[in-house]
This record gives C-alpha cells, structure tokens and sequence, in this order.
C-alpha cells in the first residue's frame, strides 16, 4: 500500500486499527510464527532477482552486491529465527524467596501488539524485513515505513507482502516526510526507526506523546584503529572492502581510520592496490555503487572541497577515475588526509567512499581521541596483541566491535544488534529482536498451602517473630 502525503494520517490510523483488533484476537502460536518466517524467506528466494533489479533501478548498485549484502542476510536471519524459536518461547522459570516457598514463578513471552517499523534507503530490503522477523518471531502484527527514496524496492515489496499476509497482519507504506511524520506519531506498541541520528531525535519525540518505546538504530562516525603491530596492508584491504561496498552507504561503514605515526603512506598503497585489483575499471564497472541522489552525492562533494579549502589533502585511490561523475553519480573511493577538527569531515557522518585518516603516536591518545566524541555505532581494531585489544574493548564505547575486520559483526544473528547512546538505543537480530518485540510477562503461581498466610492480620507476637527471622 502506498500511501500519498496528502492523506497520510487517516488512512495510517484506520490501518493501524484493524491491525489491533487482529492482534487483541490472535496471538499466534508457535508454528504460525515459524510459518510466517518461512513465508518471507520464500518472498525473498523466489523473487529475489526481482528485488535487486528493483534495488538497482532506485540506486545503481551491482545485483551480486544485493544478493550478497541483503538477499543472503535475510535469508539467514528469517531462517536462525525459525530455528531457534521454540527454545526462545520456552518459560523461564526463576528462583523465588524461601519464604514464598512452594510457590513458584516464571517469565513467559508475549507478543507486544502492533509493531511499527520505519526502514531506511540504503538497506531497503534487509532494513525492512530485518526487524520484520524479530515483530514475526514474537507474535506481533507489523506496519512498516520505507523511504521515499526507494520508490521501485518500496512497490514491489508492498505487493509481495500483499500477496504473501493478510492486510491487517503485515502492511507497507511509503510516502514522503509527512507520512513519516504521521507515522511516528501513531500509538504503536513499539517503534523501531534506522536513519539519521537528526531523524531519530525527531521519531523519539513524535513517539513520546504516546509514550510508545522505540529502538533507534542510527549512526555516527565509527573509527577503524590501525594498532601499532598491524599489518598495514591487510588492515587497509579490510577496512577499503567495507568502505566501497555500497559506496560507503552503510551505517556500521568505517568512517575515519586512525593510523600509527608513519604508516600513512604504505596504508594509502595498500588502498590504491585493493582498489585497482577489485575495481580496475572503476567507472564503468556494474559492481560499485552509485551514490542515491543528487542531493546525497552534493554532500560528499562539499565535504571534499570543504577539507580541501581548509588545507586537506584529498587522495584519489583509483588512476584512471579520480572526480567524482555527477552525471552517473558514481563517487571514487578517496582518502583525506590532514584532518582538523574544524573541517566538516572531522565530525559530520560521511556516509559515502571517502576515508578520513588521522594519525597516533601511542593507543592511549587513539583511545582518547575517540572517547572525546560521540558514541560510534562500531569501533574497528587491526592488531595481534591481546592486551592492545582488550583495552580498546574495554576503554570505548560502541554499539558494537569488530577485531581485524570490519562490519561482519553485523550479519552474525547470535549477536545483538544496536547503538548506544548518539548512535542509537535498543537492539535487534536473532533473539535480541525477539525480546525487543516481546513482553516479558512476570508470572507468580502460588502453591495450595502458603506460607505467606503466616503474616497475615491481626498482627501480633507470631508475627513479629517471624519478621524478626526474615529480616536476619
């Protein structure tokens, strides 16, 4: 369903409506769930070169990148959660006080209701249906948002859906800012949004008049740490690989390295190197990405002349393609080197295939260096020693780490998925997506004889007495 801005905010109501009528009669029980699991993964099996020519078509992105950075994922997603679902809905019995002996207590899940889910442009389908199988997994119905700016993923996904659920189970809408707006402010039983940390602010305070709980996976600027017994080149490689996949549209994409004093140059090679090897006709070739709009594709280009002005010096990583294309919008990798702190690149998210590089003398002042800034999404660590990198584990915080690689701590369904603080709150993926969607009923069972009848009025020696033993 797409839904125009014009009638945003009756129509999202009136859906949302059906779909709480559904969820207070239907609470689906376990293989229902899995059943809805597996309808997904057969969405995404079967008409999964149709979904990556329709990515392509909003965006120029290589359809073996699609399959390999969403289709895949989603696949692996929707299937652990159908695995590991029984053991997930299985009660969890809890230790009670001896004094409320032989009672007893459990937590059992619930499925919270309607799930609202706003996705972002540059996942269109594994930001969708990503947190869709957690809201499944626990029982909710699920009304999501995709972006304007996906509006052939977003048609496609919606019929597919439509064919697949019924309406007032699972539904997707599309629309401009005011339908995302309207649909922030909808009295969902839980909102999860991925986008911009400004966005996200936004989506907190809409949600708020409803006091509905949201799960906010943002950004920021997530630092690649070069350690001092790195090897530079495989370090560069790694972190290059995720810079240019999707050109560098990726929210846990290494946003800025930090290199040991000396090693910027053979990191530079080493760059130059993966680049030509993996794109060696980088402005022709299907398998890099295009940047998503003009509007986008200006951003990284003022961020550039930006640093430039300021004395920067921009690095071109590829020979023969070294400006950025507005008429193909395709945006060579680049490293910028000479980084202040009052260049717009030092602290806006770059979101794009440009590096920025500063260099340490210690891991102390690189550890510093990111402690003084916001919460990244991701910190990425290159090194052997154990010490080295349990201190960066230890002293930084982030949503999430990855040692000697970079970003493949997001596709691992055992790990939850999430920011802290700037750069997100709450998390999703395997069982964290399904607590996150699930309510954790507290539940007491009292046993036929209670020994809490003893402290039961008239209050009198028996029972200060027995007062007296508890509180010992």
């Amino acid at each position: 369903m797409i839904v125009r801005d014009e009638d945003e905010s009756a129509t999202l109501r009136g859906r949302l409506a059906r779909m709480r009528e559904r969820a207070a009669r239907d609470v689906p029980p376990l293989e229902l769930r899995r059943a809805h699991l597996a309808t997904l993964e057969q969405i995404v099996r079967g008409h999964g070169a149709s979904i990556a020519r329709a990515i392509a078509a909003d965006f120029a992105r290589s359809t073996h990148e699609t399959d390999l950075l969403e289709l895949f994922p989603t696949l692996e997603a929707a299937r652990y959660a159908r695995r590991n679902l029984a053991a997930w809905l299985k009660p969890q019995r809890v230790p009670i006080a001896p004094y409320f002996w032989p009672a007893r207590a459990r937590v059992i899940r619930r499925p919270l209701g309607v799930v609202g889910i706003i996705a972002a442009w540059n996942y269109p389908l594994l930001l969708t249906f990503g947190p869709l199988i957690g809201a499944l997994a626990a029982g909710n119905a699920a009304l999501l948002k995709m972006s304007e700016l996906t509006p052939h993923t977003n048609e496609l996904l919606a019929r597919l859906t439509a064919d697949a659920f019924a309406t007032d189970h699972v539904a997707i809408v599309s629309g401009g800012a005011r339908t995302g707006k309207a649909f922030a402010a909808l009295p969902f039983d839980h909102l999860l949004f991925t986008g911009s940390t400004e966005t996200g602010r936004s989506v907190m305070r809409a949600a708020a008049g409803n006091l509905t709980p949201v799960t906010l996976e943002l950004g920021g600027k997530s630092p690649a740490i070069v350690g001092l017994d790195a090897a530079v080149g495989v370090a560069a490689a790694r972190i290059m690989s995720g810079k240019c996949r999707n050109a560098g549209q990726t929210c846990i994409a290494p946003d800025y390295v930090l290199l040991p004093e000396g090693a910027t140059d053979a990191f530079i090679a080493a760059a130059r190197g993966y680049v030509a090897a993996r794109y060696p006709n980088l402005r022709t070739t299907r398998d890099y990405t295009g940047i998503v709009n003009d509007a986008h594709f200006a951003r990284l280009t003022d961020l550039l002349a930006d640093a430039a002005q300021k004395g920067a010096s921009v690095v071109a990583l590829h020979a023969h393609f070294d400006r950025p294309d507005p008429a193909t919008r395709r945006m060579p990798p680049a490293i910028v080197t000479g980084v202040r702190d009052d260049m717009r690149i030092a602290h806006e998210e770059i979101f794009g295939p440009i590096l920025a590089a500063r260099t340490y003398r210690t891991l102390d002042e690189a550890i510093a260096y990111v402690n003084d800034r916001p919460s990244p999404l991701a910190v990425y660590y290159f090194g052997t020693a154990a010490a080295d990198i349990a201190r960066v584990l230890e002293r930084t915080t982030s949503g999430g780490a990855c040692i000697n690689d970079v970003m493949l701590q997001f596709p691992q369904d055992a790990l939850p998925f999430g920011g802290v603080g700037p750069s997100g709150m709450g998390a999703y993926h395997g069982r964290a997506g399904f607590e996150t969607f699930s309510h954790r009923k507290a539940v007491f069972e009292q046993a036929k004889v209670s020994g809490f009848a003893l402290l039961e009025p008239p209050y009198g020696r028996r029972f200060r007495a027995i007062l007296r033993i508890l509180r010992r």
